[in-house]
């Protein structure tokens, strides 16, 4: 069931992929599928978020959101989760403590798009995500430069893991981090929202 916790066995590398999935849509099915062959991850879990802090409107219930994710990622190494209001967290850094503390000896790998890394110094308490384990990040349409050229990027510029070495990134301890250029997928939440495919009618 996706409000419970999913199964996990020190050892294990799992990506999550954290977000309001408002709704879920072909780039985070793109991007999750991808991360597991680049990155060498056993498992990929999506951690649909109660809300996001950086968005000013709030998103569609919980529970058509994770709904919609479970119809929509069909992969038997990725697990659609709730987790995050089972926690009670409301920032990625307590998450990812939590995790941490709850799965002992699990090797967590942050997961986001180009897009994130760009805005990833207005996350609340982002350097201490780095120090507590390693992230991938995954090139989006429009992103690349800017992504590249972000705060976070400089910033931790001497733990940057090479592309050719990505499979690595899992077994390697923070703060490392990983970029990765994909074939592009330029689906978005937004745009479908703006389409009136998703939300109220």
């Amino acid at each position: 069931m996706v409000g419970e916790f999913p199964h996990a066995r020190a050892g294990q590398v799992i990506g999550l992929l954290g977000g309001s999935f408002d709704p879920a849509h072909s780039g985070h099915v793109h991007i999750s599928k991808a991360a597991l062959q680049r990155f060498g991850l056993d498992r990929v879990w999506w951690l649909v978020s109660p809300g996001n802090p950086l968005k000013r409107h709030g998103p569609a219930p919980l529970k058509d959101r994770l709904q919609a994710a479970c119809a929509m990622m069909q992969h038997p190494r990725v697990t659609v989760t709730g987790i995050e209001e089972r926690l009670g967290t409301r920032y990625t850094a307590q998450t990812i403590t939590a995790l941490r503390a709850r799965y002992p000896g699990v090797r967590f790998v942050w997961l986001m798009g180009a897009d994130n890394l760009a805005q990833f110094h207005l996350w609340q308490d982002w350097e201490n995500i780095m120090a507590q384990v390693p992230v991938g990040v995954l090139a989006r349409p429009g992103e690349r430069i800017s992504a590249r050229m972000s705060k976070a990027a400089r910033v931790y510029a001497s733990a940057r893991l090479p592309g050719r070495a990505s499979e690595l990134l899992g077994r390697l301890d923070p703060p490392k981090w990983c970029f990765v250029n994909l074939p592009m997928n330029a689906a978005s939440s937004s745009a479908i929202r703006a389409r009136g495919e998703w939300g109220e009618k």
